[in-house]
């Protein structure tokens, strides 16, 4: 699915931009997908920052019944790292062009 997003979007959609690389797989056999799959696509496609990412297996993951996300606390935990240090990545990008 995020291939055919991908193919979508021109060859430069994310020129100057700062991007956060996430993944969700199986099983620990695709944990270096983010590094050495997403990653590199992502830079062809212009991207300025790529943070570092996170790859979450879908066993830390559920559906809830009012059809919300469930996330693994611990796993919310890393996340919640991951998305602060995009968050910072973002204002020093915003910073950065004001100036």
């Amino acid at each position: 699915l995020l291939k055919s997003l991908l193919d979508l979007l021109p060859q430069y959609a994310l020129t100057g931009r700062t991007v956060l690389p996430l993944a969700t797989g199986g099983s620990t056999a695709h944990v270096l997908a983010v590094d050495y799959a997403l990653r590199p696509v992502l830079a062809s496609m212009g991207a300025e920052h790529i943070t570092p990412g996170w790859f979450v297996l879908d066993k830390h993951l559920a559906t809830a019944a009012d059809g919300t996300l469930d996330v693994e606390a611990e796993t919310a935990r890393h996340l919640e790292r991951v998305v602060d240090g995009f968050a910072t990545a973002l204002e020093r990008s915003t910073l950065l062009a004001a100036a």
